[in-house]
Protein backbone atom coordinates (compact mmCIF):
# COMPACT_ATOMS: atom_id res chain seq x y z
CA UNK A 1 0.00 0.00 0.00
CA UNK A 2 2.22 3.46 -1.31
CA UNK A 3 0.62 6.86 0.68
CA UNK A 4 0.22 6.00 4.07
CA UNK A 5 3.47 6.39 5.23
CA UNK A 6 7.03 6.19 3.82
CA UNK A 7 8.96 3.06 3.85
CA UNK A 8 12.45 2.28 5.03
CA UNK A 9 14.42 0.43 2.66
CA UNK A 10 17.46 -1.65 3.58
CA UNK A 11 19.63 0.08 0.50
CA UNK A 12 21.83 2.98 1.55
CA UNK A 13 21.46 5.88 -0.29
CA UNK A 14 24.10 6.35 -3.36
CA UNK A 15 23.72 6.93 -7.48
CA UNK A 16 22.48 3.68 -9.38
CA UNK A 17 25.25 2.75 -11.91
CA UNK A 18 23.90 3.83 -15.49
CA UNK A 19 23.71 0.04 -16.74
CA UNK A 20 20.35 -1.72 -17.12
CA UNK A 21 19.75 -3.90 -13.75
CA UNK A 22 17.07 -5.74 -11.78
CA UNK A 23 16.90 -5.39 -8.11
CA UNK A 24 20.13 -2.71 -8.01
CA UNK A 25 22.05 -2.85 -4.51
CA UNK A 26 22.77 0.23 -3.44
CA UNK A 27 26.81 1.03 -1.59
CA UNK A 28 28.00 -1.26 1.19
CA UNK A 29 27.76 1.51 3.50
CA UNK A 30 26.66 4.83 4.10
CA UNK A 31 25.14 8.01 6.22
CA UNK A 32 21.33 7.79 4.28
CA UNK A 33 18.97 4.81 4.10
CA UNK A 34 16.63 4.70 1.30
CA UNK A 35 12.92 5.53 1.55
CA UNK A 36 10.14 4.81 -0.73
CA UNK A 37 6.31 5.87 -0.76
CA UNK A 38 5.39 8.98 0.34
CA UNK A 39 2.75 9.63 3.13
CA UNK A 40 -0.46 10.39 2.96
CA UNK A 41 -0.02 14.39 2.82
CA UNK A 42 2.38 14.76 0.21
CA UNK A 43 2.07 15.72 -3.67
CA UNK A 44 0.67 12.96 -5.62
CA UNK A 45 4.52 13.25 -6.95
CA UNK A 46 5.93 12.00 -4.14
CA UNK A 47 3.80 9.22 -3.90
CA UNK A 48 5.03 6.97 -6.86
CA UNK A 49 7.12 4.03 -5.89
CA UNK A 50 9.72 4.35 -7.70
CA UNK A 51 10.63 7.62 -6.37
CA UNK A 52 13.40 7.90 -3.89
CA UNK A 53 14.37 9.94 -1.19
CA UNK A 54 16.84 9.88 2.38
CA UNK A 55 17.27 10.05 5.62
CA UNK A 56 19.64 9.32 8.47
CA UNK A 57 17.90 6.12 9.99
CA UNK A 58 18.19 7.50 13.23
CA UNK A 59 15.43 9.64 12.20
CA UNK A 60 12.08 8.95 14.00
CA UNK A 61 9.33 10.21 12.23
CA UNK A 62 4.61 9.32 12.77
CA UNK A 63 5.08 9.60 8.35
CA UNK A 64 8.30 6.93 8.48
CA UNK A 65 7.51 3.04 8.19
CA UNK A 66 8.29 -0.35 6.79
CA UNK A 67 7.09 -3.47 5.12
CA UNK A 68 7.33 -6.80 6.92
CA UNK A 69 7.05 -9.56 4.54
CA UNK A 70 8.13 -13.63 4.38
CA UNK A 71 10.69 -14.41 2.25
CA UNK A 72 9.64 -17.44 0.28
CA UNK A 73 12.49 -20.20 -0.52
Amino acid sequence: MSGNAYEWCNDWYGAYISTAQIDPKGPATGSSRIRRGGYWNCTADALCTAGRSKDSPRIRDGDIGLRLYKAVP
